[in-house]
């Protein structure tokens, strides 16, 4: 968990502030298939949405503005993007 914690802050990190890393380290539809697999395909709509729950409610208790919207905006397209991408990948099987 330790480990994945650092890559999901990195990744925010540049996402939102646009610093860390630098883009083309990460590749969250590669992990989230990954994952996916490893868990015999249980992954559903309602994990992002809970997650989404989460995320807001930490961005609203922490952060407000330009930057905070752009932060929801994001996790909300984001969520949506990986779970059509982790479908596509079991009808590709």
């Amino acid at each position: 968990w330790e480990h994945h914690l650092v890559h999901l802050s990195d990744f925010w990190e540049m996402i939102l502030l646009q610093t860390g890393p630098g883009r083309g380290k990460f590749n969250p539809t590669k992990v989230h298939r990954e994952v996916d697999a490893q868990v015999n395909h249980s992954i559903e709509q309602s994990h992002f949405g809970h997650w989404l729950e989460l995320w807001f409610a930490t961005i609203n208790r922490y952060f407000e503005g330009e930057v905070a919207d752009f932060a929801k905006e994001h996790a909300r397209r984001m969520g949506q993007m990986l779970f059509m991408r982790i479908w596509e990948a079991r009808n590709n099987s």
